[in-house]
C-alpha cells in the first residue's frame, strides 16, 4: 500500500520546509482553529491545536493517508501571541517583543492508520531593540501578515538578535526533528 503525506495546513512556510526535505505531499488545510483560553500553557495549546488540525483532516482521508498537523505560537512570559488581526495589532506585538527573549513553540501531530505521534519543539528567540524606523519599515512590508508573533525570522529584517534551538521551528515546522518520524509513518 502506498501511503501519501497530507499537510493539514495552508502555511507556505511549512510547505516550503517539507519540499526542501524532498517530500511529495498534498495540502489540505484544516478548518479547525484553536482559540486560546488564557489558561492552557503555550506548549499544550500548540499541541492541542496541531492535534485538532490533524484529526480534522484525517477524519476525511482514506487509510493510506499520513496527516501532519502543526501549529506555531509565540509566547512571552506565558502570554501567547498568535497571528495579528491588523497592522496596529502587529505593531503592538512587535513592541512587546522588542529587546526581549521569547519562546516559539510548534506543536505537531502526525496521524496514520493505527499510528499517532504528538509533541512540541521550543526555540528561544531574542529580539533586537527595534528602532522606530525598523519597526515602521517591517510593518510597511506587510510580511507580518499571517505569522504568529507578527514576524518571520526568515523575512530579511534584523528583528532577531539571536536564537537558541531549531531555526526551522521558528519558521513554522521543526522538520529535522520530524523527518525520521514522517518517514517511519510513510513505510
Amino acid at each position: 500500500m502506498n501511503k501519501k503525506l497530507i499537510l493539514a495546513s495552508a502555511s507556505p512556510r511549512r510547505k516550503s520546509l517539507l519540499q526542501d526535505f524532498g517530500y511529495e505531499f498534498a495540502v489540505e488545510p484544516s478548518q479547525k482553529e484553536g482559540a486560546f483560553d488564557g489558561i492552557t500553557p503555550p506548549e499544550k495549546f500548540a499541541v492541542r491545536c496541531a492535534i485538532n488540525k490533524a484529526e480534522d483532516v484525517f477524519s476525511r482521508c482514506d487509510e493510506t493517508a499520513v496527516v501532519l498537523g502543526a501549529d506555531t505560537v509565540v509566547a512571552l512570559d506565558g502570554k501567547i501571541y498568535g497571528k495579528p488581526i491588523d497592522k496596529a495589532d502587529a505593531k503592538r506585538m512587535l513592541l512587546e517583543l522588542s529587546g526581549k527573549t521569547h519562546q516559539v513553540i510548534t506543536g505537531y501531530a502526525i496521524f496514520a492508520k493505527g499510528m499517532r505521534e504528538t509533541g512540541s519543539v521550543t526555540t528561544s528567540v531574542t529580539f533586537s531593540d527595534l528602532s522606530p524606523q525598523l519597526l515602521q519599515d517591517y510593518l510597511d512590508s506587510n510580511l507580518w501578515q499571517g505569522k504568529a508573533g507578527a514576524y518571520g525570522i526568515q523575512d530579511g529584517f534584523p528583528l532577531v538578535c539571536s536564537y537558541d534551538g531549531d531555526y526551522d521551528n521558528v519558521v513554522g515546522l521543526p522538520i529535522k526533528r520530524l523527518d525520521s518520524t514522517i518517514k517511519e509513518f510513510l513505510k
